[in-house]
């Protein structure tokens, strides 16, 4: 699969984000805890340079427990304040008012010597399309104040969100790079949903769901599933359908729904807490082996 997608709104979306970010003390930035890397957006780095930074391991209920501590530790090393959070169910959330505060304590501090009192911290919230953003700054605010939705690209335009006297969120549309130089990054962010299902051949995503599953969380097919790991991927996808009932007219297999049966129990977490990248030593370590 060759991946490259960069609709236009999101070229209006960073233009806008190098205007804002003058107006700003901290960039929150979501990224997925399944792929922590490959849904950053790398244009972010440069655009919230000399900003306090934090970024938010969302999702992490669906990612593995010791990997997400990994990744913490990673980005900690970098310079950046990191919470893990599940946006949907509110975990993780209570603990980010003290960590902004920590993360911001400079900026206040010069408020202060300037005798500037209880200006509120002004946040930027960025991230990919369907990270996750606006059910976070929804859960965090504790009210419906940023539209939603489960499809990629939602959010077009920006928004201010009073939270309280300290805090003022920005929440902007979900951005892209203009095209994947590695492929596999396409491919993880397919495997999540950030890019859209009607675009991708969703047999072809399962099939390479099947070989990475195989490769680094051996049982797990065969655990939700009933059938037998030693064969091959296309044979697994096959399995996966006989064993969820999907057939077509003539009673043949119909590995087209069986695909969308997999994607749908991974992005659920139907099949366990599951990372798809590691950290760079870890990766190092594991080609090592």
């Amino acid at each position: 699969m060759n991946f490259q997608w960069y609709p236009g709104h999101m070229t209006k979306a960073k233009r806008m984000m190098k205007e804002d970010i003058k107006l700003i003390d901290l960039v929150i930035e979501l990224v997925d805890a399944r792929i922590p890397l490959s849904s950053r957006n790398p244009d972010i780095d440069e655009l919230g340079k000399n900003k306090a930074r934090l970024i938010l391991l969302n999702k992490a209920d669906l990612a593995s427990d010791k990997y997400n501590d990994m990744w913490a530790e990673y980005f900690q090393k970098k310079g950046f304040f990191v919470v893990k959070v599940n946006s949907k169910t509110g975990n993780g959330l209570k603990s980010i008012n003290g960590v902004i505060q920590e993360a911001c304590k400079e900026k206040i501090a010069r408020d202060k010597r300037k005798g500037i009192l209880n200006r509120p911290v002004r946040a930027m919230v960025v991230g990919i399309p369907n990270v996750g953003k606006s059910t976070f700054i929804n859960s965090y605010a504790g009210r419906a104040c940023a539209k939603t939705g489960n499809k990629p690209g939602v959010t077009k335009g920006k928004q201010w969100i009073k939270l309280n006297k300290n805090l003022e969120l920005l929440d902007t549309p979900g951005i892209l790079w203009p095209k994947f130089e590695d492929q596999l990054v396409g491919l993880r962010l397919a495997f999540i949903g950030s890019i859209k299902d009607d675009i991708i051949n969703l047999e072809e995503l399962a099939f390479e769901l099947v070989k990475f599953l195989l490769a680094s969380y051996k049982g797990t097919l065969e655990k939700r599933y009933g059938i037998d790991e030693e064969t091959e991927p296309l044979e697994i996808l096959n399995g996966i359908a006989e064993s969820r009932h999907c057939r077509l007219k003539g009673n043949l297999l119909d590995t087209s729904k069986a695909a969308g049966i997999l994607i749908d129990d991974f992005r659920s977490g139907n099949l366990g807490k599951i990372t798809l990248e590691f950290p760079p030593v870890e990766a190092a370590e594991t080609e090592n082996q």
